[in-house]
């Protein structure tokens, strides 16, 4: 059973007791959520999963840059469930309840237990206006989780995603592989990838390699081998994943288990989540080293979602800058060599 509350952390021994006066206020304005999965990582001792889904008092530090929509998806909303920043593409979000809540959630003001669920009116609606937008080429699901719906409920959407001629590509961001493994079954797999005419890819967020344990990798493994691609995204956080080892690690087993990294965020401005926020300048360092350590297709997109709902830029360092009548380039240990225009 989920761990849903502060007791029910105590209770199971994940927080002592002595902690709980400090926490009722963190866990009366952001939800709580650990499943099975995580619980025992935690009990295994993996501090990088700890870390991620326990409450800390630091959470009720806000701090005035913080936001309660840090990536803006309020003022491109045409409807309740879409946000729209790019003419090619647009989220759709059935649900705002996730199987776990992540402690550095940059929508952890809108999910919880409570969240916002699409009635059938509300997706009716976001479907009618996607089919009516010819320039979308791509969905993406979004939430929350979108695989907390029922094969029931999910199957539907992708159907009618799927009838939508203009639409080439559903991606589906999620959680669930890796912490609640055993949801990944075959019919979900078919379910996903069984749309006439609409390419799947799925994106896992994944942060710290101890996520990757057995279970984790059968799911992925189910996924990939049902023909749907994998690829990843992972946010920069302190305490957890921010040194060049670490993220090695996980990034060597994602391509292992013939995933692609993607994308390492940049830690967005949600309230309550600056001591988990690492210096740009220490994630470019960090990028900086893996360069010279691990394959090109092991190294994910350094990015931030600028502030209000700009959109994403990539951060990673720069290795070319112009001097004289040329260039000067460094490589990936450092060296700086110079190149004619």
């Amino acid at each position: 059973m989920s761990l849903r509350s502060l007791k029910a952390l105590v209770d199971a021994g994940l927080v002592p007791p002595e902690r709980v006066p400090e926490l009722l206020g963190v866990v009366e304005r952001f939800a709580v959520g650990l499943t099975p999965t995580v619980v025992e990582q935690i009990r295994q001792g993996s501090q990088g999963i700890a870390r991620q889904y326990l409450p800390q008092a630091a959470e009720l530090q806000i701090q005035p840059q913080e936001l309660s929509d840090p990536i803006g998806d309020g003022p491109h909303s045409p409807l309740p469930g879409v946000v729209r920043r790019y003419p090619d593409r647009a989220l759709l979000k059935p649900v705002h309840v996730c199987p776990v809540y992540c402690r550095f959630c940059f929508r952890r003001e809108q999910v919880g237990p409570e969240g916002e669920v699409l009635h059938q009116q509300q997706l009716a609606a976001a479907l009618d206006w996607i089919e009516g937008q010819p320039g979308l080429r791509e969905v993406i699901l979004s939430g929350g989780d979108p695989l907390v719906l029922s094969d029931g409920r999910l199957a539907p959407i992708l159907a009618r995603l799927g009838r939508i001629e203009h639409l080439e590509l559903v991606r589906v961001h999620t959680r669930i592989p890796v912490v609640q493994p055993e949801r990944v079954t075959s019919e979900l797999a078919a379910i996903l990838r069984g749309q006439p005419g609409l390419t799947p890819w799925l994106v896992v967020h994944v942060n710290h390699p101890d996520e990757l344990d057995p279970a984790a990798s059968e799911a992925i493994g189910r996924l990939v081998d049902a023909g749907i691609p994998l690829l990843s995204q992972s946010v920069l956080l302190a305490g957890i994943n921010d040194s060049a080892d670490t993220l090695e690690a996980l990034f060597r087993r994602l391509l292992r288990l013939r995933v692609k990294p993607y994308y390492l965020h940049q830690g967005d401005l949600a309230p309550g989540t600056g001591h988990f926020r690492v210096p740009i300048e220490r994630g470019q360092q960090i990028l900086r080293e893996l360069r010279g350590r691990i394959s090109g297709i092991a190294l994910p997109t350094y990015i931030l979602d600028i502030p209000g709902g700009h959109g994403k830029v990539p951060i990673g360092p720069l290795y070319l800058r112009p001097e004289g009548d040329g260039f000067v380039v460094e490589d990936p240990w450092g060296g700086a060599h110079t190149l004619a225009r």
